[in-house]
């Protein structure tokens, strides 16, 4: 007898599916796995084995070969379980074979029966249901996030046995279905808001153009000037998430383990905060079985680090690739994944290692040379990836004790940051383009959209001469002015806007060029 069973596997933040085909003939009793299997699959064989006899079922005395495919693709993990023991559970007739076409089965059995939950699993329902599969069946802690897939059943299986039933039609398993209203129920109410910033004009408005064009940022000053306090309200003047976003996002955390039972969609922009003693690997992802990392995790988010001369050269180099492509390619040898790694990155730093270089008040205490050596650990390539460059200086005491009513609140700001979007969409549209960030425009779409007057024009050419840019730097200060002139709905760019871009990329020859 043959019967064949329909599950899915991951390949990076996609996945794929596997036909587990079950081969059985009256001999002595064997079961052998077969289809490029690892470890954690080869010793299912004992895990359904004991999962099938502790649930009170009998397990099928036949000789039974378990082919995965397509077997030129490697099978990792333990998620195939449940599709290999319902395949041989079709051959032994415990299970009708019949009506399976259109069910996909994803989980990991335990010896006692449970179904375990495993790591991607909406990323494996969605390649499922991309091959016509209606039906899922999931461990019941992973179903909430299965139900955002949209069109397909999701059924929430406890143990063996409760599936058993399901398909003798004995005793039917209650559907999950997606609820849509959760996407906008659970989006999340701020704590902190702008408005809780004293003074720091200048560094508003520059996180403000950041979020308009997806700029990234880097934030100089002393201690307790607020600078943490800025980058952690960057999110509150975010757009919100689109529903194709959220999916994204979540498929991401999914493949990481990061989701928690009852999360059916992330709908939030993430947040990521990692140590400086992390490691490579953890903020770009990788591993023998390559997991994404921080960069990945803040798709469609934010990245903040924190003291960022802190942090190992090698770890702060790693990000130079996903901050040019939006993307990070993990190779091993046995695959090659790529996870998607688009991220606004707001980066904090004191100036020297005691932190009151120009400070109006507080002498600076470093030896000579010792700024010099805090400094190099930010190399000139990361830097010039660091769209914006602002200074956050001390505030004063007038400025502190200014209430916060009447001030701008991240609600305002948002708002601004949105129709600024906008206004930027519909010129892709209307220029048949795909809709982009300006910071994520190439070279043929700056010189398409960002159209300079004049005056403009000549004042691009003296900061360019006098200030020695780069090729790189020249297209920032574009991106960044056409970003503002966003903020002020003007379709061309004039000398002002070219002038704040100049002014918010001018810090690296105050403190890196010493």
């Amino acid at each position: 007898m043959l019967a064949r069973v329909y599950t899915a596997a991951l390949l990076g933040i996609d996945g794929f599916e596997v036909t587990v085909e079950c081969s059985a003939l009256k001999k002595l009793p064997a079961l052998e796995i077969i289809g490029l299997p690892d470890t954690a699959v080869k010793e299912a064989r004992e895990r359904i084995r004991a999962a099938t006899v502790n649930s009170g079922i009998r397990f099928p005395s036949l000789e039974m070969i378990l082919n995965l495919a397509p077997a030129n693709r490697k099978k990792e993990g333990s998620s195939f379980d449940l599709a290999m023991i319902v395949s041989v559970l079709c051959c032994g007739e415990t299970v009708p074979a019949d009506g399976l076409e259109d069910k996909c089965f994803i989980g990991e059995l335990s010896l006692s029966g449970e179904v375990r939950a495993v790591d991607g699993v909406l990323c494996m329902c969605l390649a499922a249901k991309a091959k016509g599969r209606k039906e899922m069946f999931v461990p019941a802690a992973n179903a909430p996030e299965a139900s955002a897939v949209p069109d397909v059943k999701v059924y929430p299986v406890r143990d063996l046995l409760q599936l058993v039933k399901h398909l003798r039609g004995e005793e039917l398993i209650a559907p999950l279905e997606f609820d849509r209203t959760v996407f906008e129920k659970g989006k999340k109410h701020f704590d902190v808001d702008f408005a809780d910033v004293k003074g720091q004009f200048l560094p508003k408005r520059a996180l403000e153009i950041a979020a308009a064009g997806g700029h990234n940022v880097l934030l100089i000053g002393p201690p307790g000037t607020g600078k943490s306090m800025l980058a952690k309200r960057f999110p509150t003047i975010l757009p919100e998430l689109s529903f194709d976003e959220a999916i994204e996002t979540t498929k991401i955390h999914s493949i990481a383990g990061m989701l928690d039972g009852a999360t059916q969609l992330i709908v939030n922009r993430p947040f990521r905060s990692p140590h400086h003693t992390m490691s490579a690997v953890s903020l770009v992802g990788g591993g023998t079985n390559p997991k994404p990392g921080e960069v990945s995790l803040s798709h469609n988010g934010v990245l903040f680090l924190d003291e960022l001369p802190e942090y190992s050269r090698s770890v702060i180099e790693t990000l130079r690739q996903p901050l040019e492509d939006g993307e990070v390619t993990i190779t091993r040898a046995m695959a090659k994944v790529t996870y998607p790694a688009n991220f606004s990155l707001i980066a904090a730093m004191n100036p020297c290692k005691c932190g009151y270089f120009s400070h109006p008040t507080k002498q600076c205490t470093c030896r000579p040379g010792e700024m010099r050596k805090y400094l190099s650990k930010i190399s000139g390539p990361l830097l010039d990836r660091m769209d914006i460059q602002v200074e956050v200086g001390p505030v004063d005491y007038d400025a502190l004790r200014e209430s916060a009513k009447g001030a701008e609140t991240s609600e305002t700001v948002r708002r601004r940051v949105i129709e600024a979007r906008e206004f930027a969409r519909k010129r892709c549209e209307a220029g048949g383009t795909p809709v982009k960030q300006n910071s994520d425009l190439c070279a043929s779409e700056i010189e398409k959209y960002c159209r300079m007057t004049d005056d403009a024009s000549s004042l691009l050419r003296t900061a360019f001469d006098s200030l020695g840019m780069s090729a790189r730097g020249y297209d920032r200060i574009l991106k960044i002015a056409r970003t503002v002139a966003d903020l002020d709905k003007s379709e061309d760019i004039g000398p002002t806007h070219i002038a704040t871009a100049i002014s918010l990329r001018s810090l690296d020859k105050k403190y890196f060029n010493e």
